[in-house]
């Protein structure tokens, strides 16, 4: 089954800097468009997708049914800026976010604490990437130790 996807998810999926063994977590993945595609580029990698809305990560997990049991795809209903790594679980060695309002400058108060977040949760050298800003490491993430 082949899904449509707009060209604006399709460019921004092509221009991550995937590998089939990443651990990569979305932020604001919605109704799970671009999770999917990226799960079917992991072939031993993970990705874990997030959203605020319970019906965005219903619809997302109704969509998704293979690549959930495939074991590469796992939805979690959160907001980025209260996001934390389960008890034992890897970094991530890649975050990507597109058109998500806590990372967009509109609310810079959530984006402080989303950015905190996302610092816990990459690997030092693991890479964010938001929308048309420049893609930046983990560790220089500012105003974080």
């Amino acid at each position: 089954m082949s899904e449509r996807i707009s060209p604006r998810i399709e460019q921004a999926i092509a221009a991550l800097p995937l590998r089939p063994d990443m651990r990569v977590l979305e932020i604001g993945c919605g109704p799970g468009v671009a999770a999917r595609a990226v799960s079917r580029l992991l072939t031993i990698g993970r990705i874990v997708a997030i959203d605020r809305s319970t019906k965005a990560i219903a619809q997302a997990k109704a969509g998704s049914k293979d690549e959930m049991a495939a074991g590469r795809l796992e939805f979690r209903q959160v907001a980025i800026e209260d996001f934390d790594l389960a008890a034992g679980e890897e970094r991530f060695d890649l975050a990507f976010a597109m058109r998500v309002g806590a990372l967009d400058g509109r609310h810079p108060e959530l984006e402080q604490e989303a950015m905190a977040r996302l610092k816990a949760a990459l690997k030092p050298e693991g890479l964010l990437v938001i929308d048309d800003r420049a893609p930046v490491r983990a560790r220089d993430i500012p105003g974080f130790p």
